[in-house]
């Protein structure tokens, strides 16, 4: 099955307006040169500005989407935001169970699910994010923690179309340091064969790669089975940094 890349940029907590919107607009303009790139291009912002850069890519082949949003439609929950916000600001997808999130905030999979959840009944398209510690991997749990958040953290209703799934090993995340191709491939070949175990359409699932991809390495990445596309972090904050991993795409 023939499934279109996904080429994902995660800002975390960077970028001030002006700042962003030059670099946004950078990259609008590099991919306009193209009627089609051959891959979805998505950049994730801080929520602040999420409608700003819906603003600004309004037309073009660069979508907008949220890092992350609460499980609850609306309440008293200061300082969240909703997935219904996200989608009335313009964004079309939303991370969620980032490790930063597990990690910082002691997101649980079930927290995660959740999230997907929501994020999938307010319109959304669902990043869901899971990986593994440099001590998990040492003690040969990859695959077996790996397996864990993908069970428990797929929304209910998760479908291709409405559910991205990203591997992103937590000790290459901003490390610069990177998995082995073989690695990344059994990791994403074993996701795949989870994902056939509790849905039907399996095969049409994005699996993207995160963990200090950048240009130098995207191509060879990308070109791996069951990678369809990458989370980028640190490498998607400027549009020259960013282009060149979309580029392995067209």
């Amino acid at each position: 099955m023939s499934v279109r890349p996904l080429i994902a940029g995660n800002w975390k907590m960077n970028g001030l307006g002006s700042e962003s919107a030059a670099q946004l607009t950078d990259l609008v303009e590099q991919a306009s040169e193209y009627k089609d790139v051959g891959c979805d291009i998505l950049i994730c912002p801080p929520a602040l500005i999420v409608r700003e850069m819906v603003t600004l890519t309004k037309g073009t082949n660069v979508q907008i989407g949220g890092q992350d949003c609460h499980m609850n439609v609306s309440g008293a929950h200061t300082g969240d935001i909703s997935a219904e916000m996200l989608k009335d600001a313009g964004a079309t997808y939303c991370i969620v169970g980032h490790s930063e999130r597990r990690t910082d905030h002691l997101e649980t999979n079930e927290v995660v699910k959740a999230k997907a959840e929501a994020a999938i009944a307010a319109g959304l398209i669902a990043i869901v994010c899971v990986g593994e510690t440099l001590e998990e991997r040492e003690s040969g749990k990859t695959l077996s923690v790996i397996s864990n958040q993908v069970k428990n953290s797929l929304p209910s209703d998760v479908t291709a179309q409405n559910t991205v799934v990203a591997y992103e090993p937590v000790w290459a995340i901003g490390t610069g340091k990177t998995p082995t191709p073989d690695d990344v491939a059994e990791v994403h070949a074993h996701i795949r064969s989870d994902l056939k175990s509790v849905m039907s359409d399996a095969d049409g699932v994005r699996l993207l790669y995160g963990g200090s991809v950048k240009g130098s390495n995207a191509a060879e990445l990308m070109a791996l089975e069951h990678v369809n596309g990458g989370l980028v972090g640190g490498a998607s904050l400027k549009a020259g940094d960013f282009w060149p991993i979309v580029e392995t795409s067209i």
